[in-house]
């Protein structure tokens, strides 16, 4: 028998209807308040609270116990529910109305003082709560992102099971196959000088099932990358792994829709109209300047190339006619922005890469700029126009190559979006980005390098541009976009060995080189692969956004910081000499 009275409800689940039954709760002390006499204390589980009462009149061994109560002392406390008194119900609390009145305590462990409070909102930094972060855990705030991480993973489950798809385990220990990201690697004592690595994802795991006939596989996996971190990346993250046979982008995009209108409606309560609004690359990149596009809000692009092409500032022409842009925004109403604020955003454009930014105010006195001598006061009105501009707006440009002005551009969107309020904080927006390119050339690497990864299909329409022009074939890819992150992204993979020999080859990985790291899944195709895609959703990324939160840090119970340490438990630390020997290692 255990050495404390079990309980039988939970500190939050006590309602009217309770009243005059006995009733154990175990728990936290949230607080305790002593009030000349009696002592009030609040008890914490994970469900809620409850307010227990210590009358002396009652209880005089109770009441005497619970002076000794402070913050995160666990305890069982038995009593009878009361209805509280008239004027002294607190509607913030689920169990407000009611009291336990306390006829036994059991102190069942004490607590040193917590190096922060566990209610409300922390003001303690992060890297504190990660050190602590099984306190850190105890705040309501986190538990109920834990909760919906728990509901989010019993709906994934069961929406693809309904769908006829199964799953499938794949490997945590798999041979390195290095593109893209860096691998964890993990060294082999049997095989002496050989590695392990942690899969980035599971992607020839899942292909060659589609090769084995399991044509409708989902896995929710763990999948490891040792690359610069963020708030929305971690070096290990979950992620819903999607594949099937005999399949097109149609498919794919009709069962990923599904999920999303049964998780929107089920755990959100909104009805997510369908189909999806759908974005190639080049609209995206044209119109938002990203090609993961925030649609909560306005601040479209727009060019204006073709009026300064010709015109007498030679900056603008000199670039439109060596094939870049000129392109930009409105920001309604902000035409009297400062001289002092508007230095501020050139200086924060240039920070991002820009020559500079060129600004028009529309004010009462017609349209201003200061390059106004080299354009003219009608062309600038003519631009101001075409970008959609009127009295009192300001018009933000930039120039350049159509990659970096573009992007440049959909960062200085963002800013002014997050400076001016533009962003509705409660609000849900999803679209699928398309057709984006198969390779890009890396000035770096000086070679292509694939904008997926080598294993995505091109456009049949596009095939005859891999040996002339690569860099203007576009994928069978896809990617879906919820306020302006990534959360999922797939393509229609390559099924055929001597087109994915052909990719291969166009990336810079040669036929031998192909064959040590990927002949098993060339050998796989050789023996009847049929036509398959599929796609990963960001599951870390689903829950932050839709709690609301601004880092996945919030939403995993065991995160790293940002320099990809456990404060908690210090990983990664040393280890002994002799475990070094064992894995034939030794540290220079």
């Amino acid at each position: 028998m255990p050495a404390f009275a079990k309980r039988t409800h939970t500190c939050g689940e006590l309602r009217p209807d309770s009243i005059g039954k006995k009733v154990t709760l175990n728990g936290w002390v949230d607080v305790r308040r002593d009030l000349g006499g009696v002592i009030f204390i609040d008890i914490r589980d994970r469900y809620g609270k409850t307010q227990v009462v210590f009358n002396p009149q009652q209880n005089g061994d109770a009441h005497q116990l619970a002076k000794e109560l402070r913050s995160e002392f666990v305890i069982s406390v038995s009593g009878t529910v009361e209805m509280r008194p008239e004027g002294t119900v607190n509607p913030d609390l689920e169990t407000g109305q009611i009291d336990v009145m306390a006829e036994h305590l059991a102190i069942l462990n004490r607590a040193d003082t917590p190096p922060f409070p566990i209610d409300g909102d922390v003001e303690a930094g992060e890297d504190l709560r990660l050190k602590f972060r099984y306190l850190d855990l105890r705040r309501p705030t986190l538990q109920k992102n834990l909760l919906f991480r728990h509901r989010l993973y019993q709906l994934v489950h069961k929406f693809f099971d309904d769908n006829g798809f199964i799953e499938v385990e794949t490997p945590v220990l798999m041979k390195s196959t290095p593109e893209g990201a860096r691998d964890y690697l993990v060294p082999s004592r049997v095989h002496r000088g050989r590695f392990y690595a942690l899969p980035q994802s599971p992607q020839t795991y899942k292909q060659l099932l589609m090769v084995s006939g399991m044509d409708r596989y989902v896995q929710i996996v763990k999948c490891f990358r040792d690359e610069d971190l963020r708030a929305d990346r971690q070096p290990e993250f979950t992620q819903i792994d999607v594949e099937m046979s005999f399949v097109d982008e149609e498919d794919i995009t009709s069962i990923t829709e599904g999920l999303m209108q049964r998780m929107f409606k089920e755990l959100k309560g909104i009805d997510l109209k369908l189909p999806l609004p759908r974005l190639t690359f080049k609209e995206a990149m044209e119109t938002y300047g990203s090609d993961k596009p925030d649609i909560r809000f306005g601040l479209e692009l727009r060019s204006v190339g073709h009026l300064v092409k010709d015109a007498g500032f030679k900056v603008f022409a000199d670039i439109v006619k060596k094939g870049g842009i000129v392109a930009g925004f409105v920001v309604p109403g902000e035409a009297g922005m400062t001289r002092n604020q508007l230095d501020g955003l050139v200086d924060y454009t240039k920070s991002l890469g820009a020559g500079g930014l060129v600004y028009i105010r529309w004010t009462e006195n017609g349209v201003e700029c200061p390059i106004e001598k080299f354009l003219g006061k009608d062309l600038l009105q003519k631009m101001v126009e075409a970008v959609g501009g009127k009295k009192g707006d300001l018009v933000l440009l930039v120039s350049g190559t159509w990659t970096k002005a573009y992007t440049i551009l959909g960062t200085l969107r963002l800013e002014m979006g997050k400076r001016l309020k533009l962003v509705p904080e409660n609000r849900l927006d999803l679209l699928w980005v398309t057709d984006f390119p198969l390779v890009e050339y890396s000035e770096e690497e000086k070679r292509f390098v694939a904008v997926h990864h080598p294993f995505t299909s091109p456009n049949p329409d596009d095939t005859a541009l891999l040996d002339t022009d690569p860099g203007k074939v576009r994928a069978r890819a896809y990617d879906l976009v919820m306020n302006g992150t990534e959360v999922a992204g797939g393509s229609i993979r390559i099924h055929d060995r001597a087109l994915q020999s052909r990719m291969f080859e166009l990336i810079g990985i040669g036929e031998e080189e192909a064959e040590h790291r990927f002949g098993f899944l060339l050998n796989a195709f050789r023996y009847g692969a049929p036509p398959h895609g599929g796609i990963a959703f960001g599951f870390d990324r689903l829950v932050m956004i839709l709690t609301g939160m601004k880092s996945i840090r919030d939403v995993m119970a065991f995160p790293k910081t940002a320099n990809a340490v456990s404060l908690m438990d210090e990983a990664p630390s040393e280890v002994d000499e002799k475990q070094l020997r064992e894995l034939h290692i030794r540290i220079v």
